[in-house]
């Protein structure tokens, strides 16, 4: 079992796994790879002290090594979703199950918010993971709405597994109501509808309000206090989740504070 689960391994999450490393914390970070980042696209940062006219992806570099160094835990992959359990969290990563004592999210910009119908169907035919959920839909029908670099892979997999899957990439809509009542029936898109047994939506980073049932958000991204708290004792985010300005310097920032007040959570219980 872990201290604090930290999801994202960019500038805030990084800086929070640092910190709570150097205050004697078991911490590990989930992170998609580093070329996932808006920060790796960068070619120079000329605002963030010390790094002048580097490009994002050497600071990324220069982060993870770090993280190396300090023998912190990456766990490669996408964190599907937490849920409390009594005065534990349990995360999903892939197939995998991690239980912790707190969570710091750090995952970035969400670019949007659920679907319409996604997070009521959420578990009731809509998934985030082809290979966590693929043979419940054996010889079904399904969509795979594919908005992240895994997701062509993904839809074959089904494919190989028995599914009929249904391919929308990028460019097919920008926008998808998933349909239903109770259980997945179908997907409307740009005024069609195709009637589906299942929705697999991957991308690359999960909406807060579909990731953690009844955290608190202000649009798209995550209400926080000044210590980073969030609407749940014990989960705390930092970085761009939880608003502008989506920069590096605040970033790091609030990853330093999250990681402090996670720590004086846990020491606050023992």
């Amino acid at each position: 079992m872990a201290d604090i689960i930290i999801i994202g391994g960019g500038p805030a999450g990084v800086s929070a796994a640092l910190t709570a490393k150097n205050r004697g914390k078991n911490v590990f970070v989930v992170s998609n790879g580093a070329e996932e980042s808006t920060l790796w696209k960068a070619h120079a940062i000329t605002n963030y002290p010390g790094c002048n006219n580097m490009s994002g992806a050497d600071i990324l570099k220069s982060f993870l090594q770090q993280l190396d160094d300090a023998q912190i835990k990456v766990l490669p992959g996408r964190a599907l979703n937490a849920m409390r359990m009594g005065e534990l969290f349990g995360v999903s990563v892939g197939s995998d199950f991690f239980d912790t004592k707190t969570l710091i999210l750090a995952s970035g910009i969400v670019q949007q918010s659920a679907f319409a119908g996604e997070t009521e169907l959420l578990g009731r035919g809509v998934s985030y993971c082809a290979t966590c959920d693929g043979m419940l839909y054996k010889g079904k029908k399904v969509a795979v709405i594919g908005l992240n670099s895994e997701a062509e892979a993904e839809a074959e997999f089904l494919r190989s597994i028995g599914c009929d899957v249904l391919y929308f990439d990028k460019t097919f809509a920008k926008n998808y109501k998933i349909l239903g009542d109770g259980k997945v029936s179908g997907v409307e898109a740009e005024g069609r509808v195709f009637d589906v047994d299942g929705v697999f939506i991957l991308r690359n980073t999960i909406a807060p309000g579909s990731f953690l049932n009844g955290i608190a958000l202000d649009g798209t991204h995550i209400k926080t206090d000044r210590d980073m708290k969030t609407s749940i004792p014990g989960v705390f985010a930092a970085g761009d989740c939880s608003g502008k300005p989506y920069q590096l310097a605040k970033a790091v920032g609030e990853g330093n504070i999250a990681a402090l007040s996670a720590c004086e959570f846990i020491d606050k219980r023992v």
